[in-house]
């Protein structure tokens, strides 16, 4: 029969490459002989397996900042298969997630694989790259592996600040906790790299409360004042735990709001306004101005003269027609706002109000001529009389005055005084007095602040019977204002002078019976007046014991009836009204001051006057150039 060689079992070249066996042939024979042959059987290969990785997974863990083409893996996968059945290719069959296709490129031939871009751990922080190996066979057959990928992260993100919710202005009466801004904060690295510490710059008036993870709220810690801070620029900043650790901020603009809470304030609690009187009405007298640092409608000020604050005091006398309007009180004479008070209230609500007090000096101007008042000592009725009787007598004009002098006067002798009264103020109320007619070297002159009329040099019978004297009265205005006043002088024999006198004074209590003899005894005497000597005797008898008795009644009733001189004055610092090279004339601001006198009307204000004369030349005759202190205190 033939021999057949059969497979009894699959062969496996990658086991058992070679096969040897020997084959023996035996007959029938006794003994039998035998015949051998080696046989030797060689496995061909076939592609029966597929590439095998040496894992099954890979594991690797990658930097998110690793630089492009970075060495992710080494592939490695084996054929047992020999030739062209074991050549082996490699290529990523597929990337989780898909996106990521571009990111990775694997070397068909060694393996490797490597990265093609950047990686980012805050996207995407874990890959899956399925990998193939494919041999060169027919048909080729593949193996498998499974690439994981972690991207390890790097602290390259900084932390974000956002603002989720902003409640502005902020009242400057907001309570302390008040909420002003509600505030995210985050980090999209991962462990201490995403840890952030947040904080607000500067430090106050506003902090940081956390209320829960990644979320902080921004509150009021003190108190706020618009009127020193109107808006506050803060800034909010986080820092992570990375190294080095990175920081972000977040800026935030918090304008307060207002509310009325301040009171309109003048520079000046008192200010001291100087006005020329005669101004005319409307005009401005001084400007006055409060400041409310609150805005809007709560610094809107209004200005008012305070009903409530309106007073008659002050040191000025004056008759200025300025007056002004109230806050509902209509118009008040001028009078009433001497000194008084300005309030000025703000629009806010509710509104609030600060005062000043004005206090109104009125400067004089002279517009006021000097006016001659009667003599001393006589009623208004009886000088009345006797100018008229002097007119009557002597044929003079109105406002003549009669004196008499003894002959052999010695010189100094004071004849008459003229007095007048200005009824302007300080400088402009000074008077001077000047003996206009006759001029050059006559026998009277008339003192210069004093307007005593006193002979300059003894009286004798060569001077005449009469004299005429025109005298001027001017005060210091600018300019000057005058009056006039005629005085005609007698000259007597002394005894007729003495009677003359006597006449004078019972004019003076006996009223308008007693003035006709005063009217005749300044007619001008001839020569018959020496035979009446003997009667002279007896009027003069008669009238002084007449004289005597209407001089006590007067007396008594001056002291029980006249207005008593009362001067009310205080300590305080003088203001100066004006200067010039004769003296200055001053007043106090924070007193008022009451002169009352026998004749004249009163006046509002007491002036004090300081003079300055200078000393007189050698030789001049000290009545015409200073006059007596007393004579100075009468004017």
């Amino acid at each position: 029969k033939s021999l057949f060689l059969v497979l009894t079992k699959p062969l496996d070249r990658e086991m058992i490459p070679v096969h040897r066996l020997l084959l023996t042939a035996s007959d029938g024979g006794r003994p039998s002989l035998t015949g051998t042959v080696e046989l030797v059987i060689s496995v061909l290969d076939a592609n029966d397996n597929a590439p095998q990785f040496n894992q099954s997974v890979y594991n690797v863990h990658l930097s998110e900042d690793a630089m492009q083409g970075t060495l992710v893996a080494q592939m490695n996968a084996t054929d047992l298969d020999e030739g062209s059945n074991r050549e082996v290719k490699y290529e990523i069959d597929t990337i989780v997630p898909p996106s990521a296709t571009d990111l990775f490129s694997i070397d068909a031939n060694t393996g490797e694989i490597r990265l093609m871009a950047t990686l980012d751990f805050e996207v995407i922080n874990l890959y899956d790259l399925n990998v193939k190996a494919t041999d060169k066979g027919t048909p080729p057959l593949s193996g498998h592996c499974k690439v994981v990928l972690e991207v390890l992260d790097v602290n390259d993100n900084a932390p974000e600040v956002w603002v989720t919710s902003l409640s502005v202005p902020v009242s400057e009466d907001a309570s302390v906790g008040t909420v002003v801004a509600l505030l995210s904060v985050s980090d999209r690295d991962s462990g201490a790299n995403g840890r952030v510490r947040c904080w607000v710059w500067p430090a106050s008036p506003f902090g940081l409360e956390a209320t829960f993870a990644g979320s902080y709220s921004l509150v009021l810690r003190e108190a706020l004042d618009r009127e020193r801070v109107s808006e506050y620029e803060v800034e909010v900043r986080a820092e992570d735990g990375g190294a080095p650790s990175l920081r972000a901020s977040r800026g935030l603009r918090v304008p307060v709001s207002d509310v009325n809470d301040n009171a309109p304030a003048f520079a000046q609690a008192v200010y001291t306004v100087l006005a020329r009187e005669n101004n005319a009405a409307g005009a401005e007298l001084a400007r006055l101005w409060a400041r409310d640092p609150d805005e809007a409608s709560n610094g809107r000020v209004s200005y008012s003269v305070w009903e409530g604050g309106v007073g008659a005091g002050g040191a000025a006398g004056s008759s200025s027609s300025w007056s002004g309007a109230g806050s509902g009180g209509g118009w008040r004479p001028a009078s009433s706002y001497v000194s008084f008070e300005v309030r000025a209230v703000d629009a806010g609500s509710p509104p609030l109000c600060g005062n000043a007090t004005v206090q109104l000096f009125v400067l004089d101007e002279n517009d006021n001529a000097p006016a001659l008042l009667p003599p001393a000592g006589s009623a208004p009725e009886a000088g009345a009389v006797a100018a008229e009787a002097a007119e009557a007598a002597a044929g003079s004009g109105s406002g003549t005055l009669w004196a008499w002098a003894a002959w052999g006067a010695p010189a100094g002798q004071v004849v008459a005084k003229i007095r007048a009264v200005d009824a302007d103020s300080g400088y402009n109320a000074w008077l001077r007095y000047e003996l206009w007619e006759p001029r050059g070297k006559g026998p009277f002159r008339v003192g210069l602040y004093s307007g005593e009329v006193s002979t300059a040099r003894p009286l004798d019978e060569a001077d005449g019977p009469r004299h005429r004297l025109l005298i001027v009265v001017r005060d210091h205005g600018e300019p000057a204002r005058s009056a006039t006043a005629t005085l005609s002088v007698s000259l007597l024999e002394a005894a007729e002078a003495a009677l003359a006198a006597g006449s004078s004074s019972s004019a003076a209590a006996a009223g308008a019976s007693s003035s006709l003899s005063r009217a005749a005894v300044g007619v001008e005497m001839g020569g018959g007046a020496a035979s009446a000597a003997t009667n002279v005797w007896l009027v003069v008898a008669i009238c002084a014991v007449s004289s005597l008795f209407l001089l006590a009644l007067v007396l008594y009733g001056a002291s029980r009836w006249a207005p008593r001189a009362a001067v009310l004055s205080g300590a305080g610092p003088t203001t100066l009204v004006c200067a010039s090279e004769v003296g200055s004339w001053s007043y106090s601001q924070r007193h008022s001051r009451s002169l009352c006198v026998a004749d004249g009307a009163a006046k509002s204000d007491l002036m004090v006057f300081s003079p300055n004369f200078p000393p007189p030349p050698p030789g001049a005759a000290p009545k015409d150039t200073q006059p007596e202190p007393s004579a100075l205190l009468d004017t």
